[in-house]
């Protein structure tokens, strides 16, 4: 299982490749991958290259770690994450986030594709994640707590940082997006939510789900990171019957046309910061 020294072994691998000191960490979620693209003065590492990286198995996601200068900011980047439905465990997971926060990233960002339980989002909607809901049935903290990385107990009352979530609004009505608010509830996946699982999310308080994010967002906090996450609304998820059948390739395809409006608004959050 990979810890603390593992993690110093990786960073050092990396900083043998790049010196850039990243203020900005990022994760890429399905189809949104673009934005490594316009990363000025990037150096680019692959997964497989890197010393006890997990390598991404998920369909459109590249599996590169890119650093460099984005709106300014020096930032790294996972262009693909990691997932739990692809075998790994909880700490494989998480590992890439723990590296980026040794790397010298304080802040961590997270997109991620997801469907909409919302009745009032459609495809092709933007949603700032104010709070989550883990129902992946475990927690990438479990097991004895290495006091390295923080407390046996973090809070997570402010998981998603306040001051960044009202500067993305702001920033998301200065470019005229429109920027929908709700709570992300995450499963381990593989397979879409049955209907009844759809209703029963929505009674609980849940806006969108996917397959990620939360156990990223757990680790980061628990490392005292500031949160700021966007899902990308791909699919309906009502679970109503009226709901269209699932298709993954088309939850790829619309997250793609997404990502011109998600990158506009990443870097002018990035930017303000």
């Amino acid at each position: 299982m990979p810890g603390f020294e593992q993690v110093q072994e990786t960073v050092k691998a990396i900083r043998e490749r790049c010196a850039l000191t990243p203020q900005l960490a990022l994760v890429l979620g399905s189809g949104l991958g673009g934005l490594a693209d316009v990363v000025e003065d990037s150096v680019k590492l692959s997964y497989s290259d890197l010393s006890h990286f997990p390598v991404t198995t998920a369909q459109s996601h590249k599996g590169r770690l890119v650093m460099g200068f984005l709106s300014g900011k020096p930032v790294v980047m996972m262009q693909g994450r990691l997932h739990y439905y692809e075998g790994y465990s909880m700490a494989q997971v998480v590992f890439p986030i723990r590296v980026m926060q040794a790397l010298g990233a304080s802040t961590l960002l997270v997109t991620n594709a997801a469907g909409g339980l919302e009745p009032s989002f459609k495809a092709g909607d933007l949603m700032l994640i104010s709070d989550h809901i883990n129902l992946f049935g475990t927690n990438p903290l479990l097991g004895k707590n290495d006091e390295r990385f923080g407390p046996r107990f973090p809070d997570m009352s402010d998981a998603y940082d306040k001051h960044l979530q009202k500067l993305a609004l702001s920033t998301a009505k200065n470019l005229d997006i429109d920027l929908k608010q709700g709570v992300y509830v995450g499963t381990a996946g593989p397979t879409f939510e049955t209907s009844a699982e759809r209703r029963f999310m929505r009674v609980i308080g849940g806006s969108s789900v996917g397959m990620s994010t939360v156990p990223e967002v757990i680790a980061a906090n628990h490392l005292g990171m500031s949160v700021l996450g966007f899902s990308a609304i791909t699919n309906v998820a009502t679970g109503e019957a009226d709901q269209p059948e699932d298709d993954p390739d088309e939850v790829v395809r619309v997250a793609g046309q997404i990502g011109e409006r998600l990158e506009r608004l990443v870097r002018g959050v990035i930017q303000a910061l």
